[in-house]
């Protein structure tokens, strides 16, 4: 499927461009999260010139809590369509009514945002909480991507999903998380971004798990979640709220690097974490991933830095005639 809803902007399904050419080595797709207040979102819309103009085969822009940023995402979204980019939308069933999220997708679909990331979503407050479900709504991924596809005028969607490489937190097994994931594959979603990770390991033997259990539905394309480190605290905060830790060697080096002040040595920091995504990112390549999505953060340098070191952007720095494409 592709689509030319929005005036003056091209959308494409997300699972046709996963299989288009890349003028690189491979595509490469970035996450957004809604800001807070309006310079931020400004800041946004800069990082997204800066990728446009990088090649990105699409940006993903990421939904709140109980939907805290709802309207804040659907208009970056749109915006985002205009300009254009292929925009990938989440979409989490906390805290919203089966009646809510059929004019949440009525929206997208009205203003041509027909990409869409179906999640189940994390309680407000604590990612980690007890799952609860809202009277009269969805408590699962799969229900929602059924009511999609019962519903013929949201024909138009193309779906994807979330995985795990080491399983989610809340699944009593890498087995019962298989279980999961291939139902929602087998439901209609067309791809899958994993959560960030840091060992390739564990997204090869996810690779291989959904294979095995459905060579047909479990062969559909898996997008390695890549999120360049460039502090010690965040990204010890990030693997915290996912239920994941660092692997013990990276947390070392990163632990080395910041010397008991991480203030102070930053830019120690950024190079191991840069250095390691790197390596994450050219292994990855050579395993034949259709594409690479980084976590920005809203950032652009620890993403171009990255590309660069793979030979697919331009260098960052000042001295050596820009700073960024923009």
């Amino acid at each position: 499927m592709s689509s030319t809803n929005i005036p003056g902007s091209s959308q494409w399904a997300i699972s046709d461009v996963l299989k288009r050419a890349s003028p690189g080595r491979v595509p490469f797709s970035v996450e957004f999260m809604p800001p807070r207040d309006d310079a931020a979102e400004e800041r946004l819309y800069r990082a997204a010139e800066v990728f446009h103009d990088l090649g990105a085969s699409f940006v993903s822009i990421t939904y709140g809590a109980g939907g805290s940023t709802r309207e804040r995402t659907s208009r970056i979204a749109r915006r985002l369509a205009q300009q254009p980019l292929t925009t990938l939308v989440h979409l989490t069933l906390i805290e919203h009514t089966r009646e809510e999220m059929r004019g949440i997708l009525q929206n997208y679909l009205e203003n041509g945002v027909t990409n869409l990331l179906a999640l189940r979503g994390d309680p407000p407050g604590d990612p980690l909480g007890d799952w609860i479900g809202t009277e009269g709504g969805l408590n699962y991924t799969s229900e929602l991507i059924d009511m999609i596809n019962e519903t013929p005028e949201f024909a138009a969607f193309d779906i994807g999903i979330a995985s795990f490489p080491e399983g989610h937190f809340r699944a009593k097994s890498l087995e019962e998380d298989t279980k999961y994931t291939i139902a929602k594959l087998r439901a209609g979603a067309e791809y899958s971004i994993t959560q960030m990770f840091f060992d390739v390991d564990h997204f090869l033997r996810l690779r291989d798990r959904l294979i095995a259990a459905d060579p047909i539905h479990g062969a559909k394309p898996i997008i390695p979640g890549i999120m360049p480190i460039t502090s010690l605290q965040a990204a010890q905060r990030q693997m915290a709220l996912s239920g994941s830790q660092l692997p013990a060697k990276l947390e070392a080096d990163l632990i080395r690097a910041a010397n008991g002040d991480e203030e102070a040595n930053k830019d120690e920091i950024r190079k191991v974490g840069i250095e390691f995504s790197t390596q994450m990112a050219e292994r990855l390549i050579a395993e034949g991933v259709s594409d690479l999505h980084f976590m920005t953060l809203n950032f652009t340098r620890a993403t171009q830095e990255v590309l660069y070191n793979l030979g697919m952007a331009p260098a960052w720095g000042a001295e050596l005639g820009h700073d960024a494409v923009r």
